[in-house]
């Protein structure tokens, strides 16, 4: 089975274990999910089914949105709900605009580090793994962009917000250096995504749903994302036989829909997404990913 599949995954389960839950559905063996969610969090999760595998990297850049809560007092380990107090708990004495103002640091280009529980991997072993076993993480600070960052209310300790971050962010970090920044610790007591890229919880599918459609692959497949829907950034171009064949093969070929964009996504019909090609010149084009 070939697809791209958005789920609703739910609280309490690792992104892996939607997979596991998936390979049971549908019988197919190779997915991925694209962009992991805390167990703590809910939300659109995107995965690849079959040789739409190979389209991953495609994805890598996807900008994600959120809504969810930061609770101020103290702060955890993990930096979330799920982890154990890092320090005594404070009655945090902070008012909306003071929240706001602190929020509004973390907006734009910034510098974050990554939560020491997480899947950032330090000489090739996973940090939360380090973590776990008592040993020291020190992990770099990298740069990410947030587009948006807004403090929604201040009820006693808990602030609601929503945010948009690129690739490689961490809500949680963000929960977590804003406490530092008040001076009464912080961290994420909930998060629910409600975009990843193009896809959004309008066509996300919860697990209970997918379940009872275990073994009917066409009832499945229809619940993908239509081909032509992925990767809107390159243009859809229906390849005749002839061209088809030859990228099939791994040959360059002439595509008879011209376009000046660096890849593009060719179609056998209306929805066989057979290749994603390169243009050489003109309208000579060069498979980089062969899906059928």
């Amino acid at each position: 089975m070939n697809g791209l599949l958005v789920v609703d995954k739910p609280g309490g389960i690792t992104s892996h274990d939607v997979v596991a839950r998936l390979r049971k559905i549908t019988g197919e063996r190779a997915i991925g999910h694209l962009g992991t969610l805390d167990p703590l969090a809910t939300g659109v999760l995107p995965l690849l089914l079959g040789k739409f595998t190979r389209l991953a990297q495609y994805f890598s850049s996807a900008e994600k949105s959120y809504v969810g809560t930061i609770r101020f007092g103290f702060a955890t380990d993990t930096f979330d709900a799920d982890g154990e107090p890092a320090g005594p708990s404070v009655e945090p004495e902070l008012t909306l605009g003071q929240v706001r103002a602190a929020a509004a640091h973390f907006h734009g280009e910034i510098e974050q580090t990554p939560p020491p529980f997480s899947a950032k991997k330090i000489s090739g072993t996973p940090a939360y793994k380090l973590a776990r076993a008592g040993k020291p993480v020190e992990l770099k600070r990298t740069t990410i962009l947030i587009s948006r960052f807004e403090v929604l209310a201040l009820n006693g300790p808990d602030a609601p917000f929503e945010m948009a971050v690129s690739a490689g962010g961490y809500v949680r970090s963000v929960a977590h250096e804003l406490g530092q920044q008040l001076g009464c610790g912080a961290h994420l007591s909930n998060l629910r995504r409600t975009c990843a890229g193009a896809f959004t919880l309008a066509e996300a599918h919860t697990l209970e749903e997918l379940t009872t459609l275990t073994g009917d692959s066409d009832a499945i497949e229809a619940l993908c994302v239509h081909p032509r829907c992925l990767l809107p950034e390159m243009p859809a171009v229906t390849a005749d036989e002839s061209a088809l064949g030859r990228l099939r093969n791994g040959a360059q070929a002439n595509l008879a829909e011209f376009t000046q964009a660096r890849l593009v996504k060719v179609f056998a019909g209306s929805r066989d997404l057979v290749a994603i090609a390169q243009r050489l010149a003109g309208t000579l084009f060069q498979p980089v990913v062969v899906l059928r």
